[in-house]
């Protein structure tokens, strides 16, 4: 049952210009993951799914922005992003299908 919570942890890699550059440069991961989960959290389903060994976690609270559609106002809803720095040696490769 342990397992089954930590896989639902992340949600999806972020594959964007900044999360690139970030992997290419400190060697971290970008990961949109619950808004209910921690750091010892985070760190343990990273290394549980890609059987890698993380070296630290910085996470961000990112807030949803106000959407205007003609005379609607709505809002997107918040997430948390994560940031996995990897241990020398180890390597994620989000590119492949």
């Amino acid at each position: 049952m342990r397992q089954l919570e930590l896989m639902s942890v992340i949600e999806a890699p972020i594959i964007s210009e900044k999360s690139t550059a970030a992997a290419e440069k400190a060697g971290q991961v970008a990961f949109r993951v619950k808004r209910t989960a921690s750091k010892p959290q985070i760190k343990e389903a990273v290394e549980l799914m890609f059987n890698v060994k993380v070296a630290s976690v910085h996470v961000l609270n990112v807030g949803g922005k106000v959407k205007r559609s003609g005379r609607f106002i709505g809002k997107r809803s918040d997430w948390k992003k994560a940031y996995v720095k990897l241990k020398p040696g180890f390597d994620i490769d989000l590119s492949v299908a």
